[in-house]
């Protein structure tokens, strides 16, 4: 797969579909690469006729890892940002929205549909509400607008985020670790398959396994505190999609979020959780498809985003 240099860092990323199709870009969540998203989720979207663009956040995967930042103390700065109290970070998530937009302007792409899961749908959401001109719509996927009133996981499930295998773990203990994490993660209506849970798992660790670039994500996160206040201003046509049984981020964020954005569009899933479920991926895709093309059809012509205007 090829990099591109964004903002002094490189990033990893992948083009799929017809280079003068209307873009469509995937960002990922959590320290999750571009393989996070499903075959069928990515190459629904190429085959019904779109570029879909793919990466690497910074600090995962085959991006630039920013080992010279060092390893945060993750228990601490989440007490801190339990208690309302600012959390200093490296970078925040105003940064890798920086990254998602020169990406674009690397790839000379004017304007993009952009789709983004998990700690990705905060980023959309930033993008769309911070470079208007750059979203034609927004699909965020099992997000939140990191509102403090919000209900938050168990106390369990927080510290499972937290506690990782430690640096010297095999690749055995890292795979067992992810997979019980991961399970928990899903939604009882769609457990996952335990060997093909597995083989992902390993496949990631063998393509770009680093943990403490999982662990400034995080950090990154606790520090950007809410996007309530910024949400108001997007004016993208939105898509919101969020798992009923979501433990991780509890569907009142869905419905918070619906709230916030104007017009927006709110789909729940029975029995998904924080996961993207293979045997939802059609329904998933069948409504961003949907959803883009209605965005595209109401923008007058000559408006598509395709390569960058100098």
């Amino acid at each position: 797969m090829p990099q591109i240099d964004v903002n002094g860092i490189q990033l990893e990323y992948e083009v799929s579909g017809d280079p003068a199709a209307p873009p469509v870009l995937l960002i990922m969540g959590l320290g999750a690469q571009l393989t996070r998203w499903p075959e069928p989720f990515h190459r629904g979207l190429s085959d019904a006729g779109f570029r879909v663009i793919r990466y690497d956040n910074r600090d995962v995967g085959r991006s630039t890892r920013l080992t010279q930042l060092g390893v945060p103390s993750l228990p601490a700065a989440a007490l801190r940002a339990g208690l309302g109290l600012p959390v200093r970070a490296p970078y925040d998530l105003g940064a890798l929205t920086a990254d998602a937009v020169g990406l674009l302007d690397a790839l000379g792409i004017r304007s993009a549909h952009v789709v983004g899961a998990s700690m990705g749908g905060m980023i959309a959401q930033m993008l769309a509400a911070n470079h208007a001109g750059r979203v034609r719509a927004l699909v965020s996927i099992m997000s939140s607008s990191g509102h403090r009133g919000l209900p938050q996981p168990s106390l369990g499930l927080r510290l499972a985020l937290i506690r990782r295998p430690g640096p010297r773990a095999s690749r055995a203990e890292v795979i067992d670790a992810t997979a019980a994490r991961l399970t928990r993660l899903a939604g009882r209506g769609y457990p996952p398959d335990p060997q093909l849970l597995r083989e992902q798992i390993a496949a990631d660790f063998d393509r770009g396994y680093y943990p403490a670039g999982v662990g400034r994500q995080l950090l990154a996160i606790l520090a950007s505190g809410s996007r309530a206040p910024i949400l108001g201003r997007i004016a993208a046509p939105t898509l919101i999609q969020h798992g009923a049984d979501d433990p991780l981020i509890p569907v009142a964020a869905a419905h918070d979020l619906h709230r916030r954005i104007r017009g927006s569009r709110l789909e729940l899933f029975p029995g998904m959780g924080h996961d993207l479920p293979r045997a939802l991926v059609p329904a998933l895709t069948g409504q961003i498809i949907e959803h883009v093309r209605r965005a595209d059809a109401a923008t007058p012509a000559g408006q598509v985003g395709g390569s960058a205007v100098s």
